[in-house]
């Protein structure tokens, strides 16, 4: 029989040497003792420490799948349940303040007010994480800004009474040329999390590339998925290759539902997310008496959630090394995520046809800051290697916030555009229909810039219907760098 605690019991092991937590799983509030995981804990002891001896469900589950503890924990480790009549009530100035419900999400017209929405419903922590990039946020803001230098060109007397969004990538067709990007921690906006993300892209015969850092299950989020619906998984290689390699004969197994993996490239080591790390900072919990154990490694940067996902991430990674790795442990269609230069896009696509696509993106300007945009990436493979748009599917995201910005993309030559912030701010504005909203807003944007362009469906856009000249200014002039060297093969320029 489990052994029910007093909660004052559970409050007096608040330290590295004893170090328990109440945590709430199927509706019981369970006492774990965390003691002998506080030195490999990926985000740091002392974020454990804060809430040594109390209640943190609160924090935990917005950011655990279920069964972390489980995994991570010896099975002795669970002590029992402690008695909720013992715990203590907040007091009437304590009570947390009532929060508006979200507004009807039909009155949000596009995704800035989408976003207003969101950060009015949301914790400060998961605004913090959702909205930080690195350094000073140049990256970030060029990602959209850039989209505002390229100008449409319409042509008229033309029929434009049917408009056709949807297009094939990797070989499924989807209802829309526009995807979700990898978008880490979903329950911090709302308890639905990724699968209330597949829900809400559903009717839209969406595509959804869930997280590595996700916050539930990948069988929980495509759990009772619309059939035909796709989803990617995407992979941080861990130092400890045997967890990558896990997770992915997990996702073999769901090969009906994930139909590819997007190995991440564009953040080896996290970039320094100022705004996530604050946040980090003002948390009530009280701090226990050592901010780390006396074996545990140093963590760089100030915590935040950002530090605490890429702990174990693995920045060891090459050509020669990873692909081959892959290979052996998954026949799914590979991705790469986080090409930033013509050159590692041609390269990339010698390794057809293990690798089917490529995601031109700077992570969102949250690892490197004045990373160049996903459109001068695709700006530079046209000047140098244009080859590469014909033989492997180029997919950008970042910065997308209208229709006319996807329009933008795929005139350029992109085959598909990915949208991560927008998904998880639709997500904490309404849930699984705050998510529809958002791609309802950008399925009409989508339609009606197509309309007014005289292009009636997704394989008539091109470089004709937009002047890009403003951007060309702007993207790499040096040398096309494509010689023959090592991996290198020489373009057929």
């Amino acid at each position: 029989m489990a052994k029910v605690f007093d909660a004052s019991e559970v409050a007096k092991h608040n330290t590295p040497e004893s170090c328990w937590v109440i945590v709430e799983q199927d509706g019981k509030k369970n006492v774990w003792d965390v003691t002998s995981f506080l030195p490999s804990h990926p985000g740091g002891s002392k974020i454990i420490l804060r809430m040594a001896g109390t209640d943190c469900t609160e924090e935990f589950d917005p950011i655990h799948p279920s069964g972390t503890l489980e995994d991570n924990l010896a099975l002795e480790a669970l002590l029992g349940t402690v008695d909720i009549a013992t715990l203590p009530r907040l007091k009437k100035d304590e009570e947390k303040p009532v929060i508006e419900g979200p507004p009807p999400m039909e009155q949000l017209l596009n995704l800035d007010e989408i976003e207003q929405a969101a950060t009015k419903q949301i914790s400060k922590r998961a605004w913090a994480y959702y909205y930080s990039a690195g350094d000073d946020l140049i990256s970030k803001r060029f990602n959209g800004s850039v989209y505002q230098q390229i100008l449409l060109r319409p042509r008229v007397f033309v029929d434009c009474t049917k408009c056709d969004l949807t297009t094939t990538l990797l070989g499924h067709k989807v209802g829309l040329p526009i995807f979700v990007s990898p978008a880490a921690m979903a329950r911090l906006a709302h308890p639905d999390g990724e699968h209330g993300i597949a829900r809400g892209i559903s009717e839209f015969a969406g595509m959804q590339i869930v997280s590595n850092n996700a916050s539930m299950t990948p069988e929980q989020i495509v759990e009772g998925s619309a059939p035909g619906q796709i989803f990617g998984w995407q992979i941080y290689v861990q130092n400890e290759r045997k967890k990558s390699e896990a997770m992915l004969a997990r996702i073999n197994k769901m090969s009906d539902k994930y139909k590819f993996i997007c190995l991440t490239l564009d953040a080896p080591v996290p970039g320094k997310r100022e705004l996530d790390e604050k946040s980090n900072f003002e948390s009530a919990a009280p701090i226990a008496s050592a901010l780390k154990t006396t074996d545990e490694p140093v963590r760089p940067g100030g915590g935040g959630v950002g530090q605490q996902l890429f702990w174990g991430t693995a920045s060891d990674l090459t050509w020669k090394t990873a692909l081959p790795w892959l290979a052996k442990h998954t026949s799914l269609p590979i991705v790469l995520k986080g090409i930033q230069t013509h050159e590692d896009a041609y390269l990339a696509m010698q390794f057809t046809p293990q690798v089917k696509a490529i995601l031109l993106s700077n992570h969102g300007g949250r690892a490197l800051d004045t990373a160049p945009p996903a459109v001068h990436t695709l700006l530079e493979i046209r000047k140098y290697c244009p080859e590469v748009l014909n033989r492997i599917e180029v997919w950008v995201d970042g910065g997308i916030r209208r229709g006319t910005d996807v329009v933008k993309a795929l005139c350029l030559g992109a085959t598909a555009v990915g949208v991560g912030r927008a998904a998880l701010f639709g997500l904490g504005a309404g849930g699984a229909e705050g998510v529809r909203r958002t791609f309802e807003i950008l399925e009409a944007e989508t339609a009606t810039c197509m309309k007014l362009l005289g292009a009636a469906k997704v394989s008539d856009l091109g470089p004709k219907f937009i002047n890009s000249r403003a951007v060309e200014r702007d993207i790499y002039d040096g040398h096309a760098g494509l010689e023959k060297l090592g991996l290198w093969v020489q373009a057929k320029l």
